[in-house]
């Protein structure tokens, strides 16, 4: 028999508080040190000489208590986002806008925390704004995210007045954005990548859903009845209806996808947002595609704003509300519709037919 584990047998010894004993897969046992909700120790064997001081090392690590944070001066501009960010009004926001808006607010804080909120000036918010002149984008949002923090603040009666009224965002070069993809890349990515391919499924449920990326990636068979899927979106929080089309069903019968996302990565498990965004831009670059995802959205709207969708029906389609979105394509398609319809009442010299 092996002395050690002879040893063992003639000496038991008692597991001390806070220590689990845990087997592996492969059938060894590990013993691991963890206080309530603390960190969680790995510890040599409990009949190695070395366990009890890592044990008392563990021991006395886990009854530290954590430094407190110092106070915030409730005069402060930090006092005043972090009352904000727990409201009502801020948790109301989409996840998305939340997740922009605390990032800017995470920078604020950074700069001026401990400045007072009431101090703040619209000299402030200008030179704020300013700072991120590089990146227009951010300097709008920099001025939403303070203008919804300064007027949540007058309905508290916190301030009396919005230091953020009347500042104008940046002018921003006019662009049309991400460029719309072709019928003829959607052929050359298809090719590359035929039923029964992840990437294959990528492509379809992002251009017969015209899903953002980040709502494609959630979407799955917990969110389709009868054939229609249902799903909020994460931007906007507006509730889309999807009729799962032939040919896009035909491709997640091909799979793969996983149990709760049709969207899946190498292992089979979801992506997030990020992840997925990455992936599928490989994915068109390695099939000789120089467009992204959203690119897919524009196409999807293309095509049904030329089938003749009004404005209603392009809002309800890609969850778009206010109309400018939605009249951008119908007017783009009613231009060629009419262009087309005029040239062929006209003779090919250019004179009126008769």
């Amino acid at each position: 028999m092996n002395e050690k584990f002879a040893s063992d047998e003639a000496m038991p010894k008692n597991i001390p508080p806070y220590v689990s004993k845990e087997r592996s897969r492969h059938g060894q046992v590990r013993y691991y040190f963890r206080r309530k909700h603390g960190k969680r120790i790995r510890l040599p064997d409990l009949y190695d000489k070395a366990f009890d001081e890592a044990y008392m090392r563990a021991l006395k690590w886990g009854a530290k208590k954590p430094a407190k944070a110092a106070p915030v001066d409730s005069r402060s501009l930090e006092w005043l986002i972090r009352q904000y960010r727990t409201s009502a009004t801020y948790t109301a926001l989409s996840a998305a806008t939340r997740k922009q808006r605390d990032n800017i607010f995470k920078h604020v804080i950074d700069g001026a925390g401990k400045e007072p909120f009431k101090a703040i000036t619209r000299k402030h918010i200008v030179e704020g704004r300013d700072r991120r002149k590089d990146t227009p984008s951010q300097a709008g949002n920099f001025i939403k995210a303070m203008r919804g923090l300064f007027q949540w603040a007058i309905e508290s009666d916190l301030v009396e007045s919005d230091p953020t009224a009347n500042v104008a965002r940046l002018k921003t070069p006019k662009s049309s954005g991400f460029p719309a993809w072709t019928e003829e890349e959607l052929l050359k990515y298809e090719a590359h990548w035929p039923l029964g391919t992840k990437e294959r499924v990528w492509l379809d449920v992002l251009l017969y859903t015209g899903l953002r990326r980040g709502d494609a990636a959630r979407l799955g068979r917990q969110h389709v009845r009868n054939g229609i899927a249902t799903i909020k979106t994460d931007k906007t929080g507006t509730e889309v209806t999807i009729p799962i089309l032939s040919t896009l069903q035909r491709t997640i019968d091909a799979g793969p996808t996983g149990d709760l996302h049709f969207i899946v990565g190498a292992s089979g498990r979801p992506m997030t947002k990020e992840a997925f965004g990455n992936a599928f831009r490989n994915a068109c670059r390695d099939a000789g595609v120089q467009k992204s995802a959203h690119g897919l959205r524009k196409i999807a709207a293309t095509r049904a704003a030329e089938a003749g969708a009004t404005v209603a029906e392009l809002e309800a389609m890609f969850g778009w509300n206010g109309g400018r979105m939605a009249s951008l394509y119908t007017k783009t398609a009613n231009r060629r519709r009419l262009s087309l319809r005029g040239w062929s009442e006209t003779s090919g010299d250019g004179s009126p037919a008769p």
